[in-house]
C-alpha cells in the first residue's frame, strides 16, 4: 500500500466530496448538510456543530478511502471508473443503510415512529434521505462517485 498516495488522494477526494455536497445544498438540490448532521452528534451548539462535523467528515473520508485503497490493492489496479463504481456502491450503502440507522444512533435526530422531542429536533432522513429533498439521493450518489473517481484516478499502487 502506498501510504503517501492514500493520504494525499484520500484527503483530496474527501474535500471534493464535501464540496460537492455543499454545492448541491447551496443550489437547492438537497437540504441535507452532512457535516452539520455529523457535528450535531457531538454538540447542540449549531456553530460548533459545523466545525466538528467538518472534521468528523474528513476523518470518515480518510477511513473510507482506506477501504477503497484496500480494494484497489486487492485488484492490483486503480482507475477512475473502478473508483466511481465503488463510490456508487458506497453512496447506496449510505442512503439505504446509513440513513436508516441514523435516528437510532444520533442523539438529535427524531425518528419517524416517535417524532421530535425537546432533544431530538432534527428531521429524520427517511428512506434514501428523501425527507431532505427528492434529489438528495442523486446528490449523494454523484458526490460519492466523484470521490471514488478521483481516488481511483490518482492513487498510485505500491
Amino acid at each position: 500500500m502506498n501510504v503517501a498516495s492514500w493520504l494525499l488522494w484520500g484527503f483530496a477526494s474527501t474535500l471534493l466530496l464535501t464540496t460537492t455536497l455543499a454545492v448541491s445544498q447551496a443550489l437547492g438540490l438537497t437540504r441535507m448538510n452532512m457535516p452539520y448532521m455529523l457535528g450535531t452528534m457531538f454538540t447542540a451548539d449549531r456553530d460548533r456543530a459545523r466545525l466538528f462535523g467538518f472534521v468528523a467528515h474528513l476523518v470518515n473520508g480518510l477511513v473510507f478511502s482506506l477501504l477503497y485503497v484496500f480494494v484497489f490493492q486487492s485488484w492490483g489496479v486503480a482507475s477512475w471508473w473502478r473508483g466511481s463504481l465503488i463510490g456508487v456502491l458506497h453512496g447506496l450503502f449510505v442512503l439505504v443503510i446509513g440513513m436508516a440507522m441514523l435516528p437510532g444512533i444520533h442523539p438529535r435526530i427524531a425518528s419517524e415512529q416517535h417524532g421530535p422531542t425537546a432533544n431530538r429536533q432534527l428531521e429524520p432522513p427517511g428512506f434514501m434521505a428523501i425527507n431532505y429533498g427528492i434529489r438528495t439521493p442523486i446528490s449523494v450518489l454523484v458526490s460519492h462517485a466523484v470521490f471514488g473517481a478521483v481516488l481511483g484516478a490518482f492513487y498510485k499502487l505500491a
